[in-house]
């Protein structure tokens, strides 16, 4: 069976990782699904979606500079309704290394969570 850009195959998930799913076609050969090709929506984690052993209808996107497959499950799939899909979540922004060493160096000097500050902590009676 010739493998070429455009044909819809069934396949079988062989391995899933955190950038996407390889997946065993007919004849042998894999592919990759790559996370952003699985579903129209945001996708987090990949075994939200698939597993090992899932079956799979793929479409063929071509192949890369190297000849491995790049394979789609978006595409065959009705975009949802309504237009753009929801926004990515965004990440909070990380805190300045200074300001987590002055937390740090407070909660210590203050016996906060449970250590033993520069001032001994909690107080014996």
């Amino acid at each position: 069976m010739e493998l070429e850009a455009g044909t819809v195959v069934e396949g079988r998930v062989v391995r899933v990782v955190s950038f996407g799913a390889f997946v065993e076609l007919a004849g042998g050969e894999q592919g990759l699904v790559h996370i952003s090709q699985i579903a129209h929506e945001y996708v987090m984690n990949v075994r939200d979606y698939l597993n090992e052993g899932d079956i799979v209808q793929v479409l063929i996107k071509g192949r890369d500079a190297k000849g491995r497959l790049d394979l789609s499950i978006k595409d065959l799939t009705p975009a949802p309704e309504g237009g753009a899909p929801p926004p990515r979540p965004r990440r909070l922004p990380k805190q300045s290394p200074e300001f987590e060493n002055k937390l740090k160096s407070f909660l210590r000097g203050t016996g906060g969570f449970g250590g033993k500050g520069k001032k001994g902590g909690r107080k014996k009676r």
